[in-house]
């Protein structure tokens, strides 16, 4: 057996889905943003039941209920792990036994592009299903125990979002609700709003894209709704572009969004940046006089 070296050639010519997580607060239009994507490629994942705002798009739709039918069709849509043993979630064993309960996965090679509405909802029933857990309850007192369930809680949602992470040559797509907040220090601060804190502050790591689609004036001031995708941003908003490709802001069509991710990109278009950072010291702090 020989090394299992992927080529550069092979590598570059793999296809790749982009992994995204998009937050923006209630009512902006996340889920709008189906009328941007070819329905019949698309696949649904309805956690919110609120599909009104794409009624009459013709689009294929799954509607979990519970945390254990979101581990199912997760398993389903990325296929198993094998790092994991056979009674983890996400394992082949986890996988042939849904396999057996929804028939072949190969009705799934007509999607590129799966929606999950929401990420918000998702955390929700994860936390529900948490907290009837052992590990939610005391050893010694049987009594519900908070801290065990949120540390269960970001754990599962970690596998989970890993898990369809994985899905390489599919398009996984992440909505939730953005949180507007005020520090300790008075200053305004978006989250996105997920049960626990683990989920959120990995979030970030695992995904390619993270994208908050909101409204911004124009040079008119009229409202527009936009993706804003940079890091570096002067609003605050969480966003972060692995691939390099995005401007600063970027139209609300996730559809045209995908296609430049996934243009060619020339080797030279993201030069690394080698020169002698320029700067400005702090200024200094004025010395008291230790004479008054």
């Amino acid at each position: 057996m020989s090394l299992p070296i992927i080529t550069a050639d092979e590598r570059l010519a793999e296809v790749r889905g982009v992994k995204a997580a998009i937050f923006g607060p209630p009512g902006i239009g996340k889920t709008t943003l189906l009328r941007t994507l070819n329905s019949t490629t698309s696949l649904f994942f309805d956690l919110e039941a609120g599909d009104l705002a794409i009624e009459g798009l013709a689009i294929d739709t799954i509607r979990p209920r519970t945390w254990r039918e979101c581990r199912d069709f997760a398993v389903f849509i990325g296929g198993p792990n094998p790092a994991l043993r056979k009674d983890q979630p996400y394992s082949e064993d986890h996988y042939q036994a849904i396999c057996q309960k929804y028939g072949d996965p190969q009705v799934l090679e007509k999607y590129d592009t799966v929606f999950i509405d929401s990420i918000t909802v998702a955390g929700r029933l994860c936390f529900q299903w948490c907290k009837g857990q052992p590990e939610a309850h005391s050893d010694k007192t049987g009594k519900p125990d908070v801290r065990g369930a949120y540390g269960l809680h970001g754990r599962e949602m970690i596998a989970w979002l890993t898990h369809l992470q994985h899905t390489r040559a599919k398009n996984v797509i992440f909505v939730g609700i953005l949180d507007e907040k005020v520090d300790d220090f008075n200053r305004k601060v978006f989250v996105p709003q997920i049960d626990g804190s683990k989920t959120g502050l990995e979030l970030p790591g695992i995904v390619d894209e993270v994208l908050t689609l909101t409204s911004l004036p124009d040079d008119n001031g009229v409202p527009q709704r936009v993706f804003v995708c940079h890091t570096q941003n002067r609003w605050g908003y969480p966003a972060k572009d692995r691939s390099g490709r995005l401007d600063l802001l970027e139209p609300p069509h996730l559809g045209r969004l995908i296609e430049k991710i996934r243009q060619p990109l020339p080797i030279d278009a993201r030069p690394l940046v080698t020169d002698a950072p320029r700067i400005p010291a702090p200024a200094a702090t004025p010395q008291s006089d230790p004479t008054n």
